[in-house]
């Protein structure tokens, strides 16, 4: 048994962790892994059922990668471009311009207006100029002034109409970026982001356990994961959490974090992406979802959050802090090679299945999001992933085990060709 086998059972056993699915395939076919462990709730009065490839778990920010691959195949159709403006579609974007900081005489916003347009490409990447609310106390200020809470609304265009904080493309923050290129996507097409998904990403490689609406599903619903969350009270337990509904009320399909899926389900979406299945989009368009994007300025402001000690673990994804990264459609891009672990530019996100009140120091205080761990290596030819319904994700622990997971796969998939 691999170590991260080891290490994963005893935090089941020991109550840090209630369950996780541990998954990973070869582009050729010849390796494949699958290991389930402990169990999907920790709910009050609910007899234990095991974790199972078939359990259905809060996808969240995995979700970017589906809206990605529907984005190209729009571009593929000629129904959008990567670098034309989208207000014309979108013309709620950059409504509010660029917050700068607030009057100290008036308490009111300071704001200007954007020079340079909101692209497809922008949003994609981060870098439009949107960011998280929670991630910026600016953002945060301005929403209080407005008598409004942050995304307690139904729609994109109420949660996500928000100002600027930088002109686009000048710099990177992780923001609602993709789900405005998800409401793209519904008014270009005519089609909610759920039946667009459904006829042109999961139907095609036969997927049936993903959507945007779980509790609709009778065939789902029933083998949905509950939350559970790092005990309040200290120590390095679990317990069934309060907060279930990581959209907030949402009645939208949100492109950066609103579907829901079995693990089974998202591995067979990363197997046909390291295979470039042509179901889902064409070569060139393969090569446009992994190229680094970034100009200069925009990866040195990303290589900052990762590097940084305080935001590494956040927007890292593991890959070391002196490490070269940029990013692509598909997530972000560890440039160098790793002997025995990574290859050149393997793309890694991940996906934030709960919501816990996270302390970054020394400036950042926000809503983080519970973890799901991606990776697909193309120079390798492996992808793999490793998804748990436990929060907070930055708690050491926890990151702990995802780490050992993303080195050790390596050694299960070399050891498995020698065999």
């Amino acid at each position: 048994m691999p170590d991260f086998e080891d290490n994963y059972q005893a935090a089941c056993q020991s109550g840090l962790l209630p369950g996780v699915v541990l998954m990973a395939s070869s582009r050729n076919d010849d390796f494949h892994y699958v290991k389930t462990m402990g169990v999907r709730t920790l709910e009050p009065g609910d007899s234990p059922k095991p974790m199972e490839l078939d359990t259905i778990l809060r996808l969240a920010s995995c979700t970017k990668l589906m809206t990605a691959i529907a984005a190209l195949q729009c571009v593929e159709r000629g129904l959008v471009h990567l670098d034309a403006e989208v207000s014309p579609i979108l013309p709620e974007t950059g409504k509010f311009g660029i917050l700068t900081g607030f009057d100290d005489a008036s308490g009111q916003p300071v704001t200007v207006s954007n020079t340079k347009p909101i692209t497809v490409r922008n949003l994609l990447l981060h870098t439009s100029g949107y960011q998280y609310e929670p991630l910026n106390p600016l953002l945060m200020k301005w929403r209080a002034s407005r008598g409004e809470e942050h995304s307690f609304s139904h729609t994109v265009e109420t949660k996500s109409t928000v100002p600027l904080v930088f002109e686009p493309n000048t710099g990177w923050a992780y923001g609602q970026g993709v789900d405005w290129v998800g409401k793209l996507i519904e008014r270009v097409t005519g089609e909610t982001l759920e039946a667009y998904m459904s006829k042109n990403i999961w139907e095609p490689l036969n997927i049936k356990d993903i959507t945007f609406w779980p509790k609709e599903q009778e065939d789902m619903k029933h083998r949905m994961a509950t939350m559970s969350n790092l005990d309040p009270a200290g120590g390095d337990k679990t317990v069934h959490s309060s907060e279930q509904d990581i959209t907030l009320g949402t009645t939208d399909c949100l492109g950066g974090v609103g579907t829901s899926g079995s693990c089974e389900a998202f591995m067979t979406l990363l197997r046909a992406i390291l295979k470039e299945d042509s179901r889902l989009l064409n070569s060139q368009s393969y090569e446009e979802l992994f190229k680094p994007q970034l100009n200069e300025q925009c990866a040195a402001a990303l290589h900052s959050l990762a590097s940084d000690e305080s935001t590494r673990v956040a927007f890292s994804i593991n890959i070391p802090p002196l490490g070269q990264k940029n990013f692509s459609f598909g997530g972000i891009l560890s440039m160098d090679e790793y002997p025995g672990w990574m290859g050149k530019n393997t793309a890694l996100w991940a996906g934030a299945p709960g919501i816990v009140w996270v302390s970054l120091p020394p400036i950042i205080s926000f809503k983080h999001f519970g973890l799901h761990v991606q990776f697909i290596d193309r120079e390798v030819g492996l992808c793999a992933v490793a998804a748990s319904q436990v929060y907070p994700p930055v708690s050491p622990p926890i990151m702990k085990l995802h780490e050992q997971f993303q080195h050790g796969i390596y050694k299960v998939y070399a050891s498995s060709k020698k065999s």
